[in-house]
């Protein structure tokens, strides 16, 4: 195998590309690196003693998929599952190598909506020697750990296991920010609904909750696959290897609590918030109550001598306007009395 030392130019990148080649990594037994072999010496890589091989697949390019099974030979299901976006998150033992799926999230920048979600899926293959990477147009995860390997070569040092934990563990902590983000809007809410009563604060919760339940949904699985890569006894994973697995279980449990709590208490800031809409209907039902209250006696007491009849009383008085209007404020002021002495009001 022709050994390409370092990092390659972006030149020679760029061609790899074109030729359908995808982006790869290799250290030999000898510590020598090389970047961007072509599928003859991808299969040489792969089935050398010693070494360590990163190859990073694009799901969207067919050239690069046929690898999985030319170069590869892997089973037709696992290749499947990596081409469809709606496969669930699992962890599949085949003979030679594990097949791995995680759960990706992102804020969709895209879109005006600041809680739309993103998920994607990122598929691995590791195998003794190798680690494969199978993912769409969002992987963040895979390019912050290229951009370390091509600062650092020696991340590839460490061995597949370890490769595979820097991906997953960096695609972990991107629910970190997901999470702050929901923190900085559940501050928010008690001074929108106590101070100000924002009426647009009941859409935010229903998406916030949205999102939460929709992160619960993706991040439970994975909770128990990190669990069997952390505790599994497997001839790929070495058991101080594992131990870097627990750290990523742990981060995933943190996460999973955090969610559980924001779910609680978007549901009781829902329940304060409707609360307060009764509260409020109530002031101002009494508000009316009270103007209600005050022109009773102005509608009986005109109704009454407003009747057609021929003889009514006070009719000739020349007072007689001004003592019934006196008699109208008077009975509607006691009213008011009343209704407050047995706090109706």
């Amino acid at each position: 195998m022709a050994a390409r030392e370092g990092v390659l130019s972006s030149a020679g990148t760029d061609a790899a590309r074109e030729t359908g080649a995808p982006r790869s990594w290799y250290r030999d037994a000898e510590g020598g690196v090389h970047r961007d072999l072509p599928p003859r010496e991808l299969m040489q890589a792969a089935r050398a003693a010693g070494g360590t091989l990163w190859v990073d697949i694009d799901s969207t390019s067919r050239h690069q998929i046929a690898l999985l099974e030319k170069v590869f030979e892997f089973h037709h299901l696992a290749i499947e599952d990596t081409l469809n976006p709606n496969s669930r998150v699992k962890l599949e033992e085949y003979p030679g190598y594990l097949f791995l799926i995680v759960r990706g999230v992102r804020f969709q920048e895209e879109t005006d909506d600041p809680y739309d979600l993103e998920t994607f899926n990122l598929c691995f293959f590791l195998g003794a020697g190798y680690v494969v990477t199978v993912h769409g147009e969002h992987a963040e995860s895979v390019h912050a750990v290229a951009e370390r390997i091509a600062a650092s070569p020696d991340v590839l040092e460490r061995g597949p296991g370890r490769l595979m934990h820097a991906i997953v563990d960096a695609s972990v902590d991107a629910y970190f920010p997901i999470v702050d983000r929901i923190d900085d809007f559940v501050d928010g809410l008690e001074e929108r609904i106590f101070q100000q009563f924002d009426e647009s604060a009941l859409r935010d919760i229903f998406s916030v909750k949205r999102l939460v339940l929709s992160l619960r949904r993706h991040l439970a699985p994975q909770r128990e696959i990190f669990n069997v890569l952390t505790n599994r006894p497997s001839t790929l994973l070495a058991p101080e290897t594992q131990l870097y697995y627990r750290d990523v279980y742990d981060h995933v449990l943190r996460i999973n609590d955090s969610l559980e709590a924001f779910r609680e208490l978007l549901g009781s800031t829902m329940d304060s918030y409707l609360t307060q809409v009764s509260n409020r209907l109530g002031h101002s039902t009494k508000g009316l109550t009270g103007v209600a209250t005050i022109t009773i006696p102005f509608v009986v007491i005109s109704g009454m001598w407003g009747m057609n009849f021929s003889r009514i009383p006070l009719a000739d008085h020349p007072l007689g306007f001004w003592i019934l209007l006196g008699g109208q404020l008077a009975i509607g002021v006691l009213l008011l009395v009343v209704l407050r002495l047995l706090r109706f009001l």
